[in-house]
């Protein structure tokens, strides 16, 4: 079979030995016939392939020309350009593309990168998550980066750079469901006499009656606290974006700050001290080597640094939460407020005014993590076992639900869409279990 004018499949033995087919399967975008080539041993093999490109051809599934991007390249270009529009857009939160990039970097691209988007197959996604709980990851982990993979395939396909999302084809990982346990009422308590000491110590007292996020409560700001009602509008959470460097070469950016290498501050790098300027070894991070182009280690030092700082964003969920505060906690709130006017004026020309209620000594976003420092330094003092900050939050909800607040009432104090969601979230409180024992008994051997 020849090489045929009219734009059909071709079919030929070549002078290589090999044989060859061609088949047009378009028009490229300079007007040209788009024809890719199959090559094969065999004519019967060749024929094969060329059939199976004529198939994706009719059913729509052939790539754009060119070459296919590797799993790595597509993950830097979906995350630095698409994921990055979604944050500007707001319909991302920098938190979760911050996560993106920490499980692409270190789990992703080190096990699947090599691959071609085209020829990344289930097996290879198995092996990566097997190697994944292998190294002691948790199965929500796991979960996570399966998600982020599909994601980051569903829209290659949009785009046409694969023909098919290969994670719908593997079955995915199971997150085993972590049990919830929220503190009592009596260990809430020893946490709010320990809170009054502390700075901010009303911060604690909005987690425990309110129930809202660590985010949330970080981002509440006065100006949505009506001191007179008590109405609380938690609409929104202050996150903390990453800088990244915008200059060309991240590891000679700001000079003073490579005076030692720049490994030890860098999230990527795993330094070792052992190492020497002159190590060859394989696997080691040595002196010489570069600091990556994503290295946030000394990013915020950047002089053309881009991304990052403070912003408020809206909260997790459609709806705006708006909800009423305890009396003894609007009283708490009042005496914070004072408190913080005092702290203000001490502050001077070095207070930042971002409206927060809670903040630091000039008036910046607590950071995330030195909030749960404090939560983990009161729990030590009260004499309560060790929970996470979000314990808070079940907290509240189981506890409003003992005082035989209905379930649909509880739904709207935590904002969720689904009263499913809240059923799930809560757990069922011990006094009505209690409850509901009292009265079976009463009627099955109770007097009439």
């Amino acid at each position: 079979m020849g090489k045929k004018p009219n734009g059909r499949s071709s079919i030929y033995l070549g002078n290589d030995g090999y044989w060859h087919g061609w088949v047009t399967v378009g028009i490229k975008p300079d007007g040209s016939p788009d024809r890719r080539h199959r090559m094969a041993k065999t004519e019967a093999e060749v024929t094969r392939k060329v059939a199976q490109l004529e198939g994706n051809r009719e059913t729509g599934q052939v790539t754009k020309p060119g070459r296919v991007p590797t799993v790595a390249e597509w993950m830097t270009e979906y995350l630095d350009v698409i994921c990055e529009r979604l944050v500007a857009s707001g319909k991302m939160a920098p938190r979760t593309l911050t996560d993106y990039r920490s499980k692409a970097r270190h789990w992703i691209i080190p096990l699947l990168g090599r691959h071609r988007l085209n020829r990344l197959a289930p097996e290879h996604l198995d092996t990566a998550y097997t190697t994944m709980l292998d190294k002691g990851l948790s199965t929500s982990t796991v979960l996570k980066v399966h998600r982020i993979i599909s994601r980051s395939l569903k829209v290659a396909v949009r785009r046409d750079k694969v023909t098919r999302n290969v994670a719908t084809l593997v079955e995915a990982p199971t997150a085993a469901e972590t049990e919830i346990e929220p503190l009592t009422r009596e260990e809430a308590r020893r946490i709010l006499d320990v809170a009054k000491t502390k700075r901010n110590g009303a911060r604690w007292s909005v987690a425990l009656a309110l129930g809202i996020r660590q985010g949330e409560a970080l981002g509440l700001r006065w100006s949505y606290i009506d001191m007179d009602t008590g109405e609380i509008r938690a609409w929104f959470q202050v996150q903390r974006q990453e800088w990244r460097h915008g200059c060309d070469d991240p590891h000679a950016c700001g000079e003073e700050w490579h005076r030692r290498p720049c490994h030890a501050r860098c999230k990527i790098h795993k330094h070792r001290p052992t190492c020497k300027p002159s190590c060859t070894q394989p696997g080691h991070v040595c002196y010489k080597r570069p600091c990556l182009k994503d290295c946030a280690g000394h990013a915020d030092k950047c002089p053309k640094r881009t991304g990052g700082g403070l912003i408020f964003r809206q909260r997790k969920g459609k709806n705006k939460l708006t909800l009423q505060c305890p009396p003894e906690l609007l009283a708490q709130l009042k005496a914070h407020r004072e408190t913080q006017d005092v702290e203000r004026e001490k502050a001077g020309d070095r207070w930042e005014d971002h409206d927060l209620a809670f903040s630091t000594k000039h008036g910046t976003a607590i950071e995330r993590t030195e909030d749960w420092k404090v939560w983990k330094t009161i729990l030590k003092q009260a004499g309560v076992r060790d929970v996470r900050v979000h314990d808070a939050r079940h907290t509240a909800a189981t506890l409003v639900i003992e005082q035989g607040v209905n379930i649909r009432v509880v739904q709207q104090v935590l904002g969720h869409t689904r009263v499913t969601t809240t059923e799930r979230y809560t757990h069922v409180a011990t006094l009505q279990m209690k409850d509901a024992s009292d009265r079976m008994g009463q009627a099955l051997w109770g007097s009439p």
